[in-house]
């Protein structure tokens, strides 16, 4: 199995487990003398064998990611540059969002409010990270394709 693949499995356990954690949670309680709609049993031994799915598939991408080299960093260490970008392209995107606020005044005596920032240096800077980014992420896509999970 390629680890894209198990990505997209780990992806589907997760959504399903939290589908069947609503359907128990519908089934839990039921008004006397009635019968629950689905069986809380079977949907917990369902639950029990994705939950434990997803424990085996989790163990096995991260020893994958921390075992597969590209360019010389691991997967892992790709996985956390891409998100600390991330990070820093939003937070920056917030602070020029804030500093490219107009402030308008009725008349000349009233406060005049300006940026502390180079808004169009912040930006440029958010550009370059974008680009960053997207290759960082299209690393990561063309190795999770090519990369066996490890098992």
């Amino acid at each position: 199995m390629k680890l894209a693949e198990a990505l997209q499995e780990r992806a589907d356990l997760n959504r399903n487990i939290e589908q069947l954690k609503d359907r128990l949670i519908h089934n839990a309680l039921v008004q006397e003398g009635e019968q629950p709609v689905e069986n809380p049993e079977k949907l917990k031994q369902e639950l029990d064998v994705s939950i434990s799915r997803l424990s085996y598939l989790i163990a096995h991408i991260n020893e994958t990611n921390c075992k597969t080299f590209v360019e010389g960093k691991s997967l892992t260490e790709l996985i956390a540059q891409k998100d600390a970008l991330s990070v820093k392209i939003y937070t920056y995107k917030d602070i020029v969002y804030a500093g490219s606020q107009s402030s308008y005044r009725a008349r000349n005596s009233e406060i005049k409010i300006k940026p502390a920032i180079s808004v169009a240096d912040w930006q440029s800077e958010i550009d370059k990270m974008s680009k960053e980014l997207r290759y960082l992420d299209n690393k990561l896509q063309e190795s999770n394709w090519t990369t066996e999970l490890m098992e």
